[in-house]
């Protein structure tokens, strides 16, 4: 009889852990964003949309000369940083204005906790 309960409380131990770790990890990401996805998919309509197209593709506007607007479902922009993705919200690329004229940090958050919704 102890040896079984030796074997239970390992298991429960065990697979108390793991379920831990899945919700430790699930409610990491939301505070890490700091973002309110409903406002900044309003936001990304009103002032992204015209460049990266309505579901962020890149298929919106086109420039003559310069990089295209960015993709933003692809793969690579899950992998950048939410620190990368803000400071190009804010701070512009050469193609991009920089948003911190019309958009609070408040708001760039917004966008940039929507834009993380986009990335595949």
């Amino acid at each position: 009889m102890n040896r079984d309960f030796k074997y239970i409380a390992i298991t429960v131990w065990f697979v108390g852990n793991i379920l831990f770790g899945y919700m430790a990890q699930a409610d990491a990401k939301p505070k890490a964003q700091n973002g309110d996805v409903a406002r900044g998919k309003t936001l990304f309509v009103r002032y992204c949309t015209g460049c990266h197209g309505p579901e962020g593709g890149g298929d919106g506007y086109r420039f003559l000369r310069g990089p295209d607007p960015a993709n933003l479902r692809a793969p690579s922009v899950k992998k950048k940083s939410d620190a990368d993705l803000f400071k190009t919200i804010h701070e512009g690329k050469p193609n991009m204005p920089p948003w911190e004229t019309r958009l609070s940090e408040k708001e760039s958050k917004d966008v940039l906790a929507y834009v993380r919704t986009l990335a595949k």
